[in-house]
């Protein structure tokens, strides 16, 4: 009787809403690679392609370095990150490709999107100052999207309304451009701030850790690259740092983290992308 007039037996709007969300419930409640349980309701594919769109429109507004050994550098790292996925997470959901750009933008950043979209700043290049560094927030970046974090916080930022409106099972709603953005973690490039949650980057932080010392990139760079960006933040945090955790705490997990991290590291085959 709670969800059913008792002069009609027409199914209540509320009784309809739950019945359409709860195949969708079911299937979106997953973990991701490290065991954490998460509500992404948005099909991969469809974050893939809000992630190549995305992408197009970065290309659009910034400049794409003419430096050919800096984008041979990032090349090679990122290829050497990805080699590396399907032994380290096999049951993380894959792109099949992934493009790397190297962007001419002085602010030390980078991102990875759905759909296999990676972008690295020349600015970052001046604070990762090695191979390893450089990995360190590559694999990072890479791990977002392997946790499926965009997706995530898509459903969380939207709301569940608005995410049905998405798949197809609402006619009406506001698939808000902006919001799908932010939830992909590119918001700072178009003028939107909007970061990943603390879990999501020590999530992130933890799979990327892991990741580069597979790979043969040595984990503990990645302490010494959050002291390069806490310098080279002074009083005023960089763009990079503002958007994610205090470099102190991240630090101390990192640091945390070796004991179990250090052993696939010396398993690997060292990398040498300077050349």
């Amino acid at each position: 009787m709670l969800f059913r007039s008792r002069h009609s037996n027409k199914v209540s709007p509320v009784r309809f809403f739950l019945l359409a969300i709860l195949p969708l419930l079911l299937v979106g409640c997953d973990q991701t690679p490290t065991g954490r349980d998460q509500l992404a309701l948005v099909p991969e594919s469809m974050m893939a392609d809000f992630g190549r769109q995305t992408f197009v429109q970065l290309q659009q507004q910034l400049p794409v370095s003419t430096d050919e050994s800096a984008r041979r550098k990032v090349q090679c790292v990122a290829e050497h990150l990805i080699s590396r996925i399907p032994a380290r997470f096999p049951g993380a959901t894959m792109p099949t490709t992934w493009e790397v750009v190297l962007f001419a933008d002085s602010t030390p950043n980078a991102f990875a999107l759905p759909g296999g979209k990676i972008g690295v700043n020349e600015g970052l290049l001046k604070v990762a100052q090695s191979d390893d560094q450089l990995a360190a927030v590559v694999g990072h970046e890479i791990a977002h999207v392997l946790a499926k974090h965009g997706n995530e916080r898509l459903t969380q930022e939207l709301g569940i309304k608005t995410v049905l409106f998405i798949v197809g099972l609402f006619s009406e709603g506001d698939a808000d451009t902006e919001n799908i953005r932010q939830a992909l973690g590119v918001g700072a490039y178009l003028g939107i701030a909007l970061p990943f949650s603390r879990s999501h980057e020590q999530e992130a932080d933890a799979m990327g850790l892991e990741l580069m010392a597979s790979a043969g990139f040595d984990p503990r760079q990645s302490i010494q690259l959050w002291r390069n960006m806490a310098a080279a933040g002074g009083a005023q945090p960089m763009e990079f740092l503002s958007t994610h955790p205090n470099h102190d705490s991240r630090i101390k997990a990192l640091e945390e983290r070796m004991g179990n991290t250090l052993p696939l590291y010396h398993q690997a085959s060292p990398v040498n992308c300077e050349r």
